[in-house]
């Protein structure tokens, strides 16, 4: 690459996008897939994965259906587009958790009180990167809604008194485990 220098400095560079559009599907004959329903910004690294979502779902679907198109490209929309759009919010999400968040003190405490809570109680606690990046059994949209009550749950324990000191105490896991049900 003898140009590296020049073409890294002279290219322009692009601003990130987020496409949320409807309906996917038109006269039921098309529908949108992909990128071009649902393009994400970059920040969850998602934006493939839940492209070849859209693609095995749909497949499953063409069976399912016996390829009839209207209802394979109908109910195709209805399962993916909460999807498309709970993903495209992950991942600005998790941007701005980069960009504001990660060299905050009580901030980085929180994820190490998530991360302890989680490894005690795997079955009742995900962090919501885990969720979204090891957890394809769980839809985007699941991982969404879960996330914003478990970020509510932590907003109510990061509010106890001296929880820099009292995080592992069993105090702090019994709140958690009552503000979970």
């Amino acid at each position: 690459m003898p140009t590296l220098t020049e073409d890294f400095f002279t290219n322009p560079t692009s601003s990130l996008v987020t496409v949320r559009c409807t309906p996917w599907v038109r006269d039921d004959t098309f529908a949108l897939l992909c990128v071009a329903a649902h393009a994400v910004v970059p920040f969850f690294g998602q934006g493939m994965n839940c492209g070849f979502e859209d693609c095995s779902v749909l497949n499953s679907l063409i069976d399912k259906h016996n390829e009839n198109w209207q209802l394979i490209l109908q109910e195709y929309q209805k399962l993916r587009k909460p999807d498309g759009d709970a993903i495209a919010e992950l991942a600005l999400n998790n941007f701005v958790e980069m960009r504001d968040k990660v060299a905050n003190p009580k901030f980085l405490l929180q994820k190490k009180i998530e991360a302890a809570f989680s490894k005690k109680y795997p079955d009742k606690w995900i962090p919501a990167y885990t969720q979204v990046t090891f957890s394809p059994q769980i839809r985007y949209s699941d991982a969404l809604k879960n996330s914003i009550k478990q970020q509510a749950i932590m907003d109510e324990v990061m509010k106890i008194e001296d929880i820099e000191n009292c995080w592992q105490s069993e105090l702090i896991e019994k709140k958690m485990l009552a503000l979970l049900s």
